[in-house]
């Protein structure tokens, strides 16, 4: 059963540091309470250097291509971890994780490359512009030729199947 996702809140997440301290696991805790290990690592390590204020909701700052650049060097030369990335820089260890992956793959320099965020503007329904009397006109004139098509085409069955019986003798049915 997949657990819903939500919101652990500053007393959670202290409480979570508290149950660390008692013993508990961090496979444990995210099990029982549905936190990301690894965010609890980085939790876990935030916390012993700084404190309980590092619990605290951050505000999100978007990273710009300077700070990723910065991160993915930093792991690449030095070799940390993204856990210590996270704590140094600030940005969750799985979008450090994104960028590192880009830039192995696709060179550094695409970590530039922003990409447009929203719906796109192909995907927006198109607003109805109010039709002309002729055009009103046309559209019930193609409706009516269709019912017309349609009831030709009913009629043309019902007549075959009457006359399938007649060929071979029968009454056909009054239904």
């Amino acid at each position: 059963m997949e657990q819903k996702r939500r919101k652990h809140t500053y007393s959670d997440r202290l409480r979570y540091m508290h149950m660390i301290k008692e013993g508990h696991s961090f496979w444990s805790i995210h099990v029982k309470y549905g936190i990301n290990a690894n965010m609890l690592k980085v939790l876990w390590q935030k916390y012993q250097n700084q404190g309980p204020q590092s619990l605290k909701e951050h505000v999100y700052i978007r990273p710009n291509y300077e700070l990723k650049r910065q991160i993915v060097l930093d792991i690449e030369e030095n070799h940390i971890t993204l856990q210590a990335a996270s704590l140094k820089y600030g940005p969750n260890p799985n979008s450090i994780e994104r960028w590192l992956s880009q830039a192995r793959s696709h060179g550094i320099e695409s970590l530039s490359i922003e990409k447009k965020r929203g719906r796109q503007s192909c995907m927006g329904r198109q607003k109805k512009q109010p039709l002309t009397e002729l055009e009103k006109f046309q559209k019930e004139n193609q409706e009516l030729k269709t019912q017309i098509a349609l009831l030709k085409k009913v009629r043309a069955l019902v007549e075959e199947r009457n006359a399938r019986p007649r060929e071979i003798g029968q009454e056909p049915s009054k239904d």
